[in-house]
Protein backbone atom coordinates (compact mmCIF):
# COMPACT_ATOMS: atom_id res chain seq x y z
CA UNK A 1 0.00 0.00 0.00
CA UNK A 2 2.78 2.45 0.91
CA UNK A 3 4.56 1.98 -2.39
CA UNK A 4 1.39 2.35 -4.44
CA UNK A 5 0.61 5.66 -2.74
CA UNK A 6 4.16 6.91 -3.12
CA UNK A 7 4.38 5.81 -6.76
CA UNK A 8 0.96 6.28 -8.39
CA UNK A 9 2.47 5.73 -11.87
CA UNK A 10 3.22 2.10 -10.97
CA UNK A 11 -0.44 1.18 -11.11
CA UNK A 12 -0.61 2.27 -14.74
CA UNK A 13 -0.48 -0.56 -17.31
CA UNK A 14 1.88 1.53 -19.45
CA UNK A 15 4.67 3.96 -18.61
CA UNK A 16 4.34 7.56 -19.58
CA UNK A 17 8.01 8.52 -19.38
CA UNK A 18 11.48 7.14 -18.82
CA UNK A 19 11.23 8.61 -15.30
CA UNK A 20 8.26 6.28 -14.63
CA UNK A 21 10.49 3.31 -15.49
CA UNK A 22 13.19 4.58 -13.12
CA UNK A 23 10.56 4.85 -10.36
CA UNK A 24 9.62 1.24 -11.08
CA UNK A 25 13.26 0.20 -10.65
CA UNK A 26 13.36 2.04 -7.32
CA UNK A 27 10.12 0.41 -6.15
CA UNK A 28 11.49 -3.02 -7.15
CA UNK A 29 14.60 -2.36 -5.06
CA UNK A 30 12.46 -1.42 -2.04
CA UNK A 31 10.34 -4.55 -2.39
CA UNK A 32 13.38 -6.80 -2.84
CA UNK A 33 14.90 -5.32 0.32
CA UNK A 34 11.69 -6.15 2.19
CA UNK A 35 11.92 -9.73 0.89
CA UNK A 36 15.67 -10.22 1.24
CA UNK A 37 17.01 -7.79 3.81
CA UNK A 38 20.55 -6.69 2.98
CA UNK A 39 21.08 -8.05 -0.53
CA UNK A 40 24.87 -7.76 -0.19
CA UNK A 41 24.77 -10.22 2.73
CA UNK A 42 22.66 -12.93 1.05
CA UNK A 43 24.16 -16.43 0.83
CA UNK A 44 24.92 -17.69 -2.67
CA UNK A 45 21.74 -19.78 -2.66
CA UNK A 46 18.71 -19.94 -0.39
CA UNK A 47 15.17 -21.27 -0.52
CA UNK A 48 12.13 -19.78 1.18
CA UNK A 49 9.61 -22.37 2.31
CA UNK A 50 6.14 -21.22 3.35
CA UNK A 51 3.43 -23.69 4.25
CA UNK A 52 0.81 -23.89 1.50
CA UNK A 53 2.94 -21.97 -1.00
CA UNK A 54 5.35 -22.94 -3.75
CA UNK A 55 8.99 -22.75 -2.56
CA UNK A 56 10.99 -19.83 -3.94
CA UNK A 57 14.71 -20.06 -4.66
CA UNK A 58 17.09 -17.11 -4.72
CA UNK A 59 20.53 -17.57 -6.25
CA UNK A 60 23.23 -14.92 -6.24
CA UNK A 61 24.90 -15.20 -9.65
CA UNK A 62 27.43 -12.37 -9.44
CA UNK A 63 28.61 -9.85 -6.89
CA UNK A 64 30.43 -6.59 -7.54
CA UNK A 65 31.06 -3.47 -5.53
CA UNK A 66 27.95 -1.64 -6.75
CA UNK A 67 25.79 -4.44 -8.19
CA UNK A 68 24.51 -7.92 -7.40
CA UNK A 69 22.93 -10.23 -9.96
CA UNK A 70 20.31 -12.57 -8.54
CA UNK A 71 17.99 -15.20 -9.95
CA UNK A 72 14.55 -15.50 -8.37
CA UNK A 73 12.36 -18.47 -9.24
CA UNK A 74 9.63 -20.80 -8.06
CA UNK A 75 10.69 -24.41 -7.45
CA UNK A 76 7.80 -26.60 -8.53
CA UNK A 77 8.04 -30.22 -7.30
CA UNK A 78 10.74 -29.12 -4.86
CA UNK A 79 10.78 -32.44 -2.98
CA UNK A 80 11.22 -34.50 -6.14
CA UNK A 81 14.38 -34.70 -8.22
CA UNK A 82 12.65 -33.18 -11.27
CA UNK A 83 12.48 -29.60 -10.05
CA UNK A 84 10.87 -27.24 -12.53
CA UNK A 85 12.00 -23.65 -12.08
CA UNK A 86 9.86 -20.84 -13.45
CA UNK A 87 9.74 -17.88 -14.09
CA UNK A 88 13.52 -17.73 -13.41
CA UNK A 89 13.94 -13.97 -13.45
CA UNK A 90 17.47 -12.59 -13.49
CA UNK A 91 17.62 -9.30 -11.65
CA UNK A 92 20.41 -6.73 -11.46
CA UNK A 93 20.43 -4.83 -8.17
CA UNK A 94 22.21 -1.46 -8.18
CA UNK A 95 23.25 -0.79 -4.57
CA UNK A 96 24.49 2.75 -5.14
CA UNK A 97 21.41 3.87 -7.10
CA UNK A 98 19.05 1.72 -4.99
CA UNK A 99 17.34 0.27 -8.03
CA UNK A 100 16.61 -3.23 -9.34
CA UNK A 101 15.77 -4.26 -12.91
CA UNK A 102 14.89 -7.48 -14.70
CA UNK A 103 17.67 -8.42 -17.14
CA UNK A 104 16.84 -12.02 -18.05
CA UNK A 105 14.24 -11.47 -20.71
CA UNK A 106 15.02 -9.90 -24.05
CA UNK A 107 12.72 -7.33 -25.55
CA UNK A 108 11.78 -8.11 -29.12
CA UNK A 109 11.62 -4.67 -30.72
CA UNK A 110 12.33 -5.67 -34.29
CA UNK A 111 9.16 -5.73 -36.31
CA UNK A 112 6.90 -6.01 -33.28
CA UNK A 113 3.45 -4.58 -33.84
CA UNK A 114 2.14 -2.57 -30.93
CA UNK A 115 -1.52 -2.47 -30.11
CA UNK A 116 -3.26 0.79 -31.11
CA UNK A 117 -3.30 2.19 -27.56
CA UNK A 118 0.46 1.59 -27.22
CA UNK A 119 1.67 3.34 -30.36
CA UNK A 120 2.70 6.52 -28.58
CA UNK A 121 5.01 4.62 -26.22
CA UNK A 122 8.51 3.53 -27.23
CA UNK A 123 8.46 -0.26 -27.63
CA UNK A 124 11.68 -0.85 -25.64
CA UNK A 125 10.40 1.31 -22.79
CA UNK A 126 7.12 -0.59 -22.86
CA UNK A 127 8.88 -3.97 -22.82
CA UNK A 128 11.09 -3.04 -19.87
CA UNK A 129 8.04 -1.65 -18.09
CA UNK A 130 6.13 -4.91 -18.47
CA UNK A 131 9.04 -7.05 -17.26
CA UNK A 132 9.69 -4.88 -14.25
CA UNK A 133 6.03 -4.40 -13.43
CA UNK A 134 5.78 -8.21 -13.30
CA UNK A 135 8.69 -8.29 -10.83
CA UNK A 136 7.06 -5.53 -8.78
CA UNK A 137 3.79 -7.44 -8.48
CA UNK A 138 5.42 -10.85 -7.97
CA UNK A 139 7.74 -9.73 -5.18
CA UNK A 140 4.80 -8.04 -3.44
CA UNK A 141 2.83 -11.28 -3.73
CA UNK A 142 5.74 -13.33 -2.34
CA UNK A 143 6.07 -10.95 0.58
CA UNK A 144 2.33 -11.18 1.35
CA UNK A 145 2.59 -15.00 1.30
CA UNK A 146 5.29 -14.80 3.97
CA UNK A 147 8.37 -15.58 1.90
CA UNK A 148 11.55 -14.15 3.37
CA UNK A 149 15.25 -14.59 2.57
CA UNK A 150 16.64 -12.46 5.40
CA UNK A 151 16.28 -15.11 8.11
Amino acid sequence: MFIKEKYPALSSPTPHTFADLMEMYEANYIRLRLLCGDIKQLPDQCVSLVEGAVPVELTVQARAKHTTHIMLTYCFDYLNKDVVKRPDLKIRVYHDARQAEVISRQCNITGATLRPWERDVDSLLLCRWRLNRFLYKWVGYLHRQGHNFSK
